[in-house]
């Protein structure tokens, strides 16, 4: 399943409804490393559907998020179980260290 993307007024309906662990990219338009990590992210959702969700969420438009949870640089990571943050990473990635880390925060 592609990565859905969210907005600060559905943030925490998506998170806290989700049956299973929710990854939230956090990027912006400007962000280079966030372009580039995408495609990544999009392969990584199709890979880990039923196991993740993945969500992606623009900073610019929507700041309350990012403050909320305390995203500081581009591209963010965080790994949200049950409704709480379980897991962040700050950088890009490739697809394989991508779905590393998740592995590693479910």
């Amino acid at each position: 399943m592609a990565a859905i993307n969210v907005t600060d007024d559905d943030f925490d309906g998506v998170i806290g409804s989700s049956d299973v662990p929710v990854v939230v990219d956090f990027w912006a338009e400007w962000c280079g490393p966030c372009k580039q990590m995408s495609p990544h992210i999009e392969a990584v959702s199709d890979e880990l559907d039923g196991k993740v969700k993945v969500a992606k969420i623009n900073v610019d438009e929507n700041p309350i998020a990012p403050s909320k949870y305390g995203v500081r640089g581009l591209p963010t990571l965080v790994m949200f179980k049950d409704g709480k943050v379980a897991a962040t990473h700050l950088g890009a990635m490739s697809k394989q260290a991508i779905a590393d880390w998740i592995k590693q925060s479910v």
